[in-house]
């Protein structure tokens, strides 16, 4: 963090812990319960040990006391077909990936780190009997170290919802089209 300034947080992302049907049980406990039972026979995906998904599902071995086979993927892309035919159990993802998979009763979501409006009906680990297992990933906005107070200084942060934002990209091409056009600019 020595060579960035943070300026602001955009947004955040939770991860939610979603089984195919090779993951056993009905709830995160469950699930659990089975990973203990056979130490190393439950294999998880990630996309690689350099990403924050495959240091939480470490993690939570370690919260939980399960033992389970890490089996690394090259992208997301190459990670649901195997965890929809069964050759890994689970993995902890954001939701946008997986919440259609959910929805169509494909996959399992057993729990989400923070709650969702991609999945409200999930619990989070904290409900499920995994306190103090709620990161997110996060998106935001750094500066090389020594700008921050520059660009704040240039920049007042705004967090608007998309909406809001959308809203406010339409009202000024709107009014920048009329002005164009009542000066008789043309694109060059």
């Amino acid at each position: 963090m020595r060579d960035f300034a943070a300026i602001t947080m955009i947004g955040i992302t939770p991860y939610v812990l979603v089984g195919g049907p090779a993951a056993r049980g009905g709830s995160l406990r469950e699930f659990l319960d089975d990973a203990r039972a056979r130490p190393g026979g439950v294999n998880y995906a990630s996309v690689g040990t350099s990403t924050l998904g495959y240091l939480l599902t470490r993690q939570l071995e370690s919260l939980t006391g399960t033992q389970m086979t890490h089996v690394p993927h090259r992208g997301s892309a190459a990670v649901y077909p195997d965890l929809l035919n069964g050759t890994v159990a689970m993995l902890l993802d954001n939701p946008t990936g997986s919440a259609g998979l959910v929805r169509g009763g494909r996959l399992r979501a057993f729990a989400i780190t923070r709650r969702s409006p991609l999945l409200p009906e999930v619990p989070s680990f904290a409900d499920s009997g995994v306190p103090d297992f709620d990161a997110v990933f996060w998106y935001g906005l750094v500066a090389p170290a020594g700008r921050a107070e520059l660009a704040a200084k240039d920049v007042e942060p705004v967090m608007d919802s998309p909406a809001a934002f959308a809203r406010s990209i339409a009202a000024d091409v709107t009014a920048f089209r009329a002005v164009a056009e009542r000066l008789g600019l043309r694109p060059e």
